[in-house]
């Protein structure tokens, strides 16, 4: 009998996860939540399903642990990072990233940004 692996066929092309964790007021982290992370990651789950974008899932995430940095997400497959503030930040993300155009430059956070600890 041969041995045939098979990559899985994806269910969503791209799956982007927001962090929307919330530390008490003054926790020296911080938390994307109380940088308006909700807000945010709302209006995009709300705009991606405007916009049609087909096989794309947006949800909201625990601590993401790049809380300094924050708000930020992480879009899967490609493991790509990005901090935003805005809603335009938001439209350029979902245009740019998630529209097939590459990615966006000015948001991608870098593997050495931020610190690595426990919450």
């Amino acid at each position: 009998m041969e041995n045939e692996s098979h990559d899985a066929e994806l269910y969503y092309r791209c799956h982007v996860f927001c962090c929307v964790n919330e530390r008490p007021e003054k926790h020296p982290r911080g938390s994307c939540s109380r940088r308006g992370s909700v807000r945010l990651r709302n209006y995009m789950k709300a705009r991606a399903k405007e916009l049609g974008l087909e096989k794309v899932r947006v949800n909201a995430s625990g601590c993401l642990d790049r809380c300094e940095l924050g708000p930020t997400m992480v879009i899967y497959p490609e493991g790509v990072w990005y901090r935003y503030e805005t809603l335009e930040d938001v439209d350029e993300i979902l245009d740019v990233h998630l529209g097939g155009k590459g990615r966006v430059q000015r948001l991608l956070l870098n593997v050495t940004d931020g610190s690595c600890g426990s919450e």
